[in-house]
């Protein structure tokens, strides 16, 4: 084919029509013979009207226009050629002629040219520019993918990267997210201007030279670490922008700016990564700042307009409101952890014969909670729970229920019927939350917790357990085998379930080792790794508490299965046999001076001060005569040298002593009124066979 003009067209109003068709459309028109040179072109469209027309004819189109993917281009037109299938629609990208620095769009549809008998005469190809159409569609795309992908998280430095993730390359080629020091601990943002000696952090970097989640991009060129805090030095247009709240666009980074000397780090970053444009906005909510936005071009030739200006300050909406509500989580769950440590007991309490350790999983989501109780008789309250939920609102919860636990334990009641009273009062919160108004987010929040309760009793080696929702409790013993108690379920803490919760008692012999969780433990029972158990089993006796926590804590992470909230590692000791007195007491009237007899020489042994002593013997001498008077056989009298000085008495019967206050005729009625004096604390404590009235002193001396 000859490469020059197209042979004069044949006469009629056809020819005099298609000759119009390629002087006046306004989409671009070529003719391409079968070695894809142009025949003929319309020299009317804006893409044409900088390229004559001898340039054009008798040329491929890659060897006349700047395509980018010319082979890739190439090869779809030659692949109409061949097939006949047309190509629609679809999407080039070019460079101008004097104008390499930027990239342009174009809509190019091919159709091959046939004559009636099928002979391939070549090609027709209709070009649209749609260069403004498809940057407005690709901002469309990274505003999209903005709300889409950043802030999923409620971590502030989580939001800043996932940002430069979307950011770079698509809009960027370096994007850097600098934020307020303060609003990492969810402190309130200053307000603008930002004062100058206010510290930002380096939250984000990313780099498309670097490669992002590669690890690479420590290796590209960066003014300061990721991690960095310092005060930024002005005057720059960053300062300006953080000053004024307005974005700053700075077409041509070249050496001659007056404000790179400001900041020589960042000049420095500049140089070195081959930036040629900036773009930075203010990370702004409600006039207060939280941080900064910069983004850089090294790659990509064209500098930014107005079009990404308003590009960024969407984005920086969206991602500021994010940072914002990653702050206000982070202030209010510090407020919940907070809360929490000082609801919490600083340390559990210890006890001859029981040493205890708590595991919170995780440790400050507010909800959760564990307890050590002294109870009488030489006895301890185990206790663990998690509100469901998180936050400061699951904290005050915790607050409230580990209250009343306290105080319910405080009646020497049983796990069982604890257990129904504490849901009583979680139930009466639900109530009350539900009354909340509408707009209240309470309200459509409903109240539950998980609970588990067990009392152990190192005289008798019982412990008797209950819970709400499937707690577990795991016992190592002394000589390595293992077991998993079965904890009778009951329903969640203020759920509307009325199903009786049950208790459960067992042996638990001297050295052993108890897991008590508020939920079941799938990595430390059978259908979990069965390893874990027998790790314990084995190393156990002689290590310390916080070691074997630590490998408790260890297997429950290995574990795919969801773990406990809330947990108690319980190991138990011996008590001392020399510091209890047990005496059975017949049923008689003079039992009570053989009694003060029994307890006299028993608390000389202990070397208890003589006014103690003589208090005690008064004591002894009041229940001793209620039981033989009120009470039924058999007796029995028990002293306790333990945390206090515990005095019981027990008898037959299940009838409730009451306190009175005798008047000055009364010739009885007195008892139990000079024990309440001379005690600290005394109570009543029920048992299948009868009850236990028992009274505590201050702890003897040693």
């Amino acid at each position: 084919m000859a490469q020059s003009e197209p042979t004069a067209p044949l006469d009629g109003p056809g020819a005099a029509m298609l000759d119009a068709l390629f002087s006046q459309s306004l989409v671009g028109l070529h003719l391409l013979d079968t070695d894809l040179r142009v025949v003929r072109v319309n020299t009317a469209t804006p893409a044409m009207r900088d390229v004559p027309v001898e340039d054009v004819v008798g040329h491929r189109v890659d060897e006349v226009y700047g395509l980018l993917d010319a082979d890739e281009v190439m090869a779809l037109v030659r692949g109409v050629l061949d097939n006949g299938v047309p190509l629609v629609a679809h999407i080039v990208r070019a460079h101008r002629r004097g104008d390499p620095g930027h990239q342009y769009f174009h809509e190019i549809s091919v159709f091959r040219l046939e004559t009636p008998s099928g002979d391939v005469l070549g090609l027709a190809v209709a070009v649209v520019e749609v260069t403004e159409r498809e940057e407005s569609r690709a901002r469309e795309v990274v505003l999209e993918m903005t709300r889409e992908h950043v802030g999923r998280t409620l971590d502030v430095l989580e939001t800043c990267q996932e940002l430069v993730d979307v950011l770079v390359p698509r809009v960027a080629d370096i994007a850097v997210v600098e934020v307020v020091d303060a609003v990492l601990r969810g402190d309130h943002p200053p307000l603008a201007p930002l004062p100058r000696d206010v510290p930002l952090r380096r939250a984000a970097f990313r780099s498309a030279a670097g490669g992002g989640s590669t690890g690479t991009d420590a290796d590209a060129p960066q003014a300061h670490p990721l991690g960095d805090v310092r005060a930024l030095p002005g005057p720059t247009p960053y300062t300006q922008a953080l000053s004024d709240l307005r974005p700053r666009a700075v077409a041509s980074l070249d050496e001659d700016l007056p404000w790179l000397a400001a900041d020589p780090a960042r000049a420095r970053a500049i140089r070195a990564a081959g930036a040629h444009t900036l773009i930075t906005a203010p990370l702004t909510v409600r006039d207060t700042v939280l941080g900064l936005i910069s983004l850089y071009r090294t790659r990509q030739g064209e500098p930014y307009d107005e079009d990404d200006v308003s590009l960024l300050l969407q984005v920086a909406d969206h991602t500021a409101l994010s940072i914002d509500n990653a702050r206000r989580y982070t202030r209010e769950h510090t407020i919940a952890a907070t809360v929490q440590r000082q609801l919490l007991p600083r340390r559990p309490s210890s006890h001859p014969a029981l040493e205890t350790t708590p595991l919170l999983l995780p440790p400050d989501s507010g909800g959760q909670w564990y307890d050590t109780i002294p109870l009488s008789g030489a006895r301890t309250g185990l206790a663990v729970g998690g509100v469901v939920g998180r936050g400061l609102h699951a904290a005050a919860v915790m607050g409230q229920l580990r209250t009343v636990v306290r105080s319910l334990a405080a009646f020497d009641v049983e796990p069982d019927e604890l257990l129904a009273r504490l849901n009583d009062t979680a139930t009466f919160l639900a109530a009350e939350r539900a009354t909340l108004p509408t707009a209240d987010p309470l309200h459509r929040q409903a109240l539950a917790a998980r609970f588990a309760y067990a009392v152990y009793d190192p005289l008798t080696l019982t412990c008797t357990v209950a819970g709400a929702g499937s707690p577990s409790l795991v016992v190592v013993h002394a000589d390595g085998s293992t077991e998993v108690r079965n904890v009778p379920a009951g329903s969640l803490l203020g759920s509307e379930d009325k199903t009786p919760f049950a208790a459960t008692a067992f042996t638990v012999p001297e050295d052993s080792l108890l897991i008590l969780s508020d939920t079941p433990l799938p990595a430390l029972v059978a259908s979990g790794d069965a390893d874990a158990l027998r790790r314990l089993a084995e190393q156990h006796r002689g290590r310390p508490l916080e070691d074997l926590r630590d490998d408790v804590l260890y297997a429950l992470a290995g574990s795919a299965e969801p773990g406990p909230t809330a947990l108690l590692l319980v190991r138990t000791h011996p008590f001392p046999a020399d510091r209890v007195g047990v005496w059975q007491l017949p049923d008689t009237p003079t039992v009570v001076a053989t009694a003060r007899r029994l307890v006299r020489d028993r608390l000389a042994d202990w070397g208890v001060e003589r006014e103690t002593a003589h208090d005690t013997e008064l004591i002894v001498s009041e229940l001793v005569t209620n039981a033989v008077r009120y009470g039924s056989p058999p007796l029995e009298l028990r002293v306790i040298n333990d945390r206090a000085l515990t005095c019981e008495v027990r008898d037959g019967s299940a009838s409730t002593p009451r306190l009175r206050h005798a008047s000055v005729a009364d010739e009885g009625g007195r008892g139990l009124f000079i024990v309440a004096q001379l005690a600290q604390a005394w109570g009543t404590r029920y048992t299948p066979e009868g009850k236990i009235i028992w009274t505590e002193q201050n702890p003897p001396p040693g």
